[in-house]
């Protein structure tokens, strides 16, 4: 069952209560959240509803390892994450064996989480945990496994969402009668500034900077607010641009009553200067990387008030209890509409009345989102997209599920249908051995480590500040070329550091306490290979839509250095870093070359028209498809080596692909279509970040072309059946 309803409405007490009731009968309880702070929300609940003999145990990477085995053996509500299930329960279940034989719910708390590449990871885990149930349920039971119980914001087609998720029929629980207070939404699209950037365009105020100042006001009002910004980065900026914005208000309001009082005006504090007890030590930034006591605390602090504002990123936007909120700011959409209501609705949880505020960032999705409010308001909550099927996903579960116990010919029904052609790779490969009784893993090391649930490429990088040795926190290793390379400008809790080296055999990022005037963005170059054809569509005799398996090569090759206040660039540095392989799943539209050389014959630059056209379409997918920019790229040309033709590629950034570019080419028109006018849309004469410049683009933005980008996708619409 899935309970699929608005937040505060009342779901976690729909699966509390029957696991409460079977704990009382002497039976277990595994609830999974996808984050700790959730489930150590979900803890505190258990413990103020009072169920006799209960005994509820956070089992995380945070629990030490002398409370590891008490759990194992005595806890009877054990709370856990896909991580911690797939590396530490799963293949370690001879040792929860007593835990396991009593499992009577299993319950998924925020189900819509679990989308793309993590959540088809988190399909094949499932399996193998309802596989595991199955050889430990009670002789007179045999086959019986555990209900499994879902808990989601509101979604498009739950049940087949949370089928796919869990490999099994799902009844979907929609109906939500909970009262529910008052929201204001409002939309902020931030004034431009007057000033030029690249290519002469127009520039904006950034999101971040417009958060800082709506975050300052509110919480020197008094009110509680919580800022979600779309980076880790950004949390650590809009928090310290918040403090310092109430640090100088402070400071003129007390050089106005000196004046008024006759003292004259003394020399105001510095922008940095301590401001004990005041506004600004009321706001703080919280995101992923951060320790756990860290994390602890801060949260404790805006639970009780001790905060008034919090520079967030998306680790709160799930279902933890912060009771009081009073507004939610969006900076920049968030992915999803199921998580932009989700976060919209961390405010008013006390019952009260409450704001929402949405600011745009110069991006095309978010400018056309403030300009077609009907997109937003108007629209049902998308489907979750996600893949168990992926090849490169279920292979290392199969490899897992064979360590744990070898797989027969039974169990390839509940792996799917892709099973026996991957576990005949994989016995070709020598990872698995086929014997009469099934499949064995060969490996002497743990399957479970075969597997990177969130695609990231391998082990986390490690941030050390290089003068205490003390672990400031960690990155992903796929994010590390871009991020903590050597001479980054990196950013933690307030404290700015420049990285020494990254040493990617050590997973290691060496760093130094420094402030310089500048930022750092690395710059890098993509090439895509067609290795197949899955799918495709002529569209007339020029143009066509395909969908297919491609080979992408990355390599981040240098980085500018930008002015902190300005954003003009100071320089350029090269970097020596390895390329990176990626096969995945893409979507691309091509044109003929006669095609192409009309639109030159009409005056269109047809380079920097196919690259506008790309950075649009990215900036629009996720009005189509559960994922954000981040999670897919793209690469134009002219002329394509594979298809002899001007292409556009927009592929999903994950090995085996996620899903997203197969939902694209599904909607392959009404995407184009919605391309074009947000680009036709924009206010600016030659493109800006609200229309065709990207903010991840490995070529600087150049060259583009906004004309010619429209000329295009026309060329390529009116072939379109």
């Amino acid at each position: 069952m899935i309970i699929a309803t608005g937040t505060a409405s009342g779901k976690s007490l729909g699966f509390l209560l029957p696991c409460a009731e079977a704990v009382e009968q002497g039976g277990t309880v595994l609830y999974i959240s996808p984050a700790k702070a959730l489930a150590a929300d979900q803890r505190r609940a258990l413990a103020d509803i009072g169920v006799p003999d209960l005994r509820a145990a956070t089992y995380d990477g945070d629990t030490p390892r002398d409370e590891r085995a008490w759990i194992r053996t005595h806890a009877n509500y054990v709370l856990t994450n896909p991580d911690m299930l797939h590396h530490a329960i799963l293949g370690n279940h001879a040792a929860w064996a007593p835990f396991l034989r009593r499992l009577r719910y299993v319950v998924i708390d925020e189900a819509h989480r679990y989308r793309g590449v993590f959540g088809s990871h988190v399909a094949q885990i499932v399996r193998r945990l309802r596989r595991i149930c199955a050889r430990y349920s009670r002789p007179r039971e045999a086959g019986r496994t555990p209900v499994f119980i879902l808990a989601s914001a509101t979604s498009g087609t739950p049940e087949e969402s949370a089928g796919r998720l869990i490999g099994a029929p799902v009844r979907a629980v929609t109906e939500d009668a909970s009262p529910r207070p008052a929201l204001r939404f409002a939309m902020i699209e931030p004034e431009l500034t007057g000033e030029k950037g690249e290519n002469g365009a127009p520039v904006r105020r950034t999101a971040p900077a417009e958060a800082a100042h709506v975050l300052a006001g509110l919480t020197e009002k008094g009110v509680r607010t919580l800022a979600f910004v779309r980076s880790r980065q950004a949390s650590e900026i809009v928090a310290l641009a918040a403090q310092r914005i109430l640090r100088e208000r402070a400071a003129r309001s007390a050089s106005r009553r000196r004046r008024r009082d006759g003292g004259g005006a003394e020399p105001e504090p510095p922008d940095d200067g301590p401001d004990p007890g005041g506004p600004s030590e009321r706001i703080a930034a919280y995101r992923a990387g951060y320790l756990a006591d860290d994390r602890r605390g801060l949260e404790d602090a805006l639970r009780t008030g001790d905060l008034l504002g919090l520079a967030t990123t998306n680790a709160l936007e799930l279902g933890v209890d912060i009771t009081g909120l009073d507004a939610v700011l969006v900076t920049g959409w968030p992915g999803t509409l199921a998580s932009l209501w989700q976060q919209a609705g961390r405010a008013g949880r006390s019952g009260q009345d409450a704001l929402a505020v949405f600011i745009a960032r110069d991006d095309p999705l978010d400018t056309y989102l403030v300009h077609h409010p009907e997109a937003v308001f108007g629209r049902p909550v998308e489907a979750t997209v996600l893949d168990p099927d992926n090849p490169y996903v279920l292979g290392p579960h199969l490899c897992a599920a064979a360590s744990e116990i070898p797989l027969t010919r039974d169990d390839l029904d509940l792996f799917g249908p892709g099973a026996a052609d991957v576990l005949d790779g994989l016995v070709e490969r020598g990872l698995l051995r086929r014997r009469p009784r099934g499949w064995f893993w060969t490996g002497h090391d743990r399957a479970s480590a075969l597997a990177d649930l969130r695609g990231s490429g391998g082990p986390p990088v490690q941030i050390v500040d290089s003068a205490s040795g003390q672990l400031l926190g960690t990155v992903d290793e796929a994010a590390a070329h871009g991020t903590v390379h050597d001479g980054a400008v990196y950013l933690h809790q307030g404290s700015t550091y420049v990285v020494d080296e990254l040493d990617l055999e050590e997973s290691v990022a060496l760093v130094h306490a420094e402030a310089p005037e500048y930022s750092t963005w690395a710059r890098d170059t993509t090439e895509v290979g067609v290795l197949r054809t899955l799918r495709g569509q002529d569209w007339g005799a020029e143009a066509a839509v395909r969908f297919g398996e491609v080979e992408v090569t990355r390599k981040v090759v240098s980085y500018l250095k930008r002015d902190v206040r300005t954003g003009s660039v100071l320089g350029e540095k090269s970097l020596d870093l390895p390329e990176r392989r990626l096969n995945s799943r893409a979507v691309w539209w091509t044109l003929e070359p006669e095609a192409a050389d009309r639109l030159r014959e009409a005056g269109v630059e047809v380079r920097g028209a196919a690259h506008a056209a790309e950075h649009a379409a990215i900036g629009l997918l996720p009005l189509f498809a559960t994922c954000d920019r981040w999670d897919v790229g793209g690469v134009s040309t002219a002329l394509h080596a594979d298809t002899g033709c001007l292409t556009i590629f927009v592929y999903d950034g994950h090995e085996g692909g996620a899903g997203f570019a197969e939902r694209g080419y599904a909607a392959a028109r009404a995407w184009l279509t919605a391309t074009r006018r947000a680009i036709a849309g924009c206010e600016c004469s030659d493109g800006c970040p609200s229309c065709i410049q990207s903010p991840k683009c490995g070529n600087g933005n150049d060259p583009l072309s906004k004309p010619g980008a429209l000329r295009l996708i026309d060329a390529i619409l009116d072939e379109a059946p």
